[in-house]
C-alpha cells in the first residue's frame, strides 16, 4: 500500500491542528525521539502553532500551505476537525507525504475511497486512528480468543454512555452537527475493536434518536453558551461479522452511566470482558464455561504503556506492500459500518457492508525500548 517510511532513520512529521488533542500525541512524541522527529506544526490559528513550536524543542511553526510544501516533512498528522480531514490528507498526498490522521479518516466514505485511491496512486502510506487498539487491552484480548479461552466467538456488546461532551469540552459545537454525534465521534475505538477482535463486518442494522434540540456548554471561554443539535445522540446498530458473530453496538450521548464492561465478547467455551477501547492498557476478565468467578488474564500481547502516536510508529516500519495496523483500510471499513448504521437507522432496512478489512496482525508484547531497537535495526 506504500513505500516505508523508517528503514532504521526518523520518520520526519508535520503536524495540522493544534487543538486539545495534540498535546497527548507530543507526549508521545517525546517518548519517540529514537523513531520520530517532529519537525514542524501548523493551524489555522497561528498562535496555536506557535505555542507548540515554543514548547517543543526544535519545530517550526508554518502556515498549513508552508507544512504541505516543507522537503523535511514525510508523513502529515492530520489533527483537524472530522470534516476537513479529507481535504487535508489529499492535499498532503499531493505533496507526496503519507498520512495519519485522527478519527473518522473522512466525513463520508466517498471521501474516504477518495483518500485510499489517491494515496495508493501516490504509492505513499495511510493511517489513521484510533491506535489504541494496538495497546495491551485490546491485544490481550485478542490473544485470549486466538488461543481458544472462549472457544468459537458468538456475539458481543460495545457499550459508550456519557451525557455528552459540552459537560468538558470548551468548544462542542460539531459533535451535535451532521458528522458529529456519538457514534461518528467515539463509534471508531468501538468498530475498531470489534473488527480487530472478530473481523470484518458484512451487514448491520440500525436505530437512532435524540431526546434535546440543544446542549448548554460547561467550561472555558464560552461557558453557558447553547449549541444546536442537528444529529441523533443516541444510536443502536446490529453488526453481522463475516465469522458469523454478532456484535450489539450502543452509543449514547443521552443517558448518564453504564455498569458494565465497555465491551464483552461471548463463546461457547467462555465470555471475556474487554478495557474501554479508548484506553490502550486496562484488565482483560475471563469467565470460563464452569468457572465460579471471573478470572483477570496477565498481560500477554500489545505495546506496553502506549499512547496516542503508537500508530504512526506502528506505521512507520510497515514493510513494502503491507497494511498498517492502524491501517486506511480500517478506517474506512469502520467507516463505512458506523454510516451504514445511520443510513439503517432512517430507513429501517439492513444494508450490506461493501468494503472489508482484514483482522490486523497481532502485536507481540512489547516494550518501546524493544520497538526502539527493532526499528534501528
Amino acid at each position: 500500500m506504500g513505500k516505508p517510511l523508517n528503514a532504521g532513520e526518523h520518520t520526519r512529521v508535520g503536524i495540522i491542528g493544534c487543538g486539545k488533542i495534540v498535546e497527548q500525541y507530543l507526549a508521545s512524541f517525546r517518548r519517540f525521539q529514537d523513531l520520530i522527529s517532529l519537525v514542524a506544526v501548523a493551524d489555522l490559528d497561528p498562535a496555536r502553532a506557535q505555542a507548540v513550536a515554543d514548547d517543543y524543542e526544535g519545530v517550526r511553526a508554518l502556515t498549513v500551505e508552508e507544512l504541505l510544501a516543507a522537503d523535511d516533512v514525510e508523513l502529515v498528522l492530520n489533527l483537524t476537525i472530522p470534516a476537513a480531514h479529507a481535504d487535508v490528507a489529499l492535499k498532503a498526498i499531493a505533496a507526496g507525504k503519507s498520512v495519519y490522521g485522527e478519527k473518522p479518516l473522512a466525513a463520508t466514505t466517498a471521501e474516504a475511497r477518495e483518500v485510499l485511491e489517491a494515496a495508493e496512486a501516490a504509492g505513499v502510506l495511510v493511517g489513521c486512528a484510533p491506535d489504541t487498539v494496538l495497546g495491551t487491552g485490546i491485544q490481550t484480548a485478542c490473544k485470549a480468543i486466538d488461543d481458544g479461552l472462549i472457544g468459537r466467538p458468538i456475539s458481543a456488546t460495545a457499550t459508550m454512555v456519557t451525557p455528552g461532551h459540552e459537560r468538558w469540552h470548551p468548544n462542542p459545537d460539531f459533535y451535535y452537527q451532521p458528522g458529529g454525534g456519538p457514534l461518528l465521534d467515539m463509534g471508531p475505538y468501538y468498530v475498531s475493536a470489534l473488527v480487530t477482535l472478530l473481523g470484518p463486518i458484512v451487514s448491520v442494522m440500525g436505530a437512532a434518536s435524540h431526546t434535546r434540540s440543544e446542549r448548554t456548554i460547561g467550561s472555558g471561554p464560552r461557558e453557558g453558551e447553547t449549541v444546536p443539535v442537528t444529529t441523533d445522540t443516541h444510536v443502536t446498530g446490529v453488526l453481522v461479522h463475516a465469522s458469523g458473530a454478532l456484535s450489539t453496538l450502543v452509543m449514547s450521548f443521552d443517558a448518564v452511566k453504564t455498569k458494565s464492561p465497555n465491551i464483552e465478547i461471548h463463546g461457547e467455551l467462555g465470555s471475556l470482558a474487554v478495557p474501554d477501547p479508548n484506553h490502550f492498557d486496562g484488565d482483560v476478565q475471563l469467565f470460563a464455561l464452569g468457572a465460579e468467578d471471573w478470572q483477570t488474564l496477565p498481560v500477554s500481547a500489545g505495546y506496553v504503556d502506549s499512547g496516542r502516536g503508537f500508530g504512526i510508529a506502528d506505521l512507520a516500519g510497515t514493510s513494502p506492500g503491507s497494511e498498517p495496523r492502524a491501517g486506511g483500510l480500517l478506517a474506512y471499513h469502520a467507516l463505512e459500518v458506523m454510516e451504514s448504521v445511520l443510513a439503517s437507522a432512517k430507513s429501517g432496512a439492513a444494508v450490506k457492508i461493501h468494503s472489508t478489512a482484514a483482522r490486523p496482525e497481532a502485536v507481540e508484547l512489547t516494550t518501546l525500548a524493544a520497538q526502539v531497537a527493532e526499528a534501528s535495526s
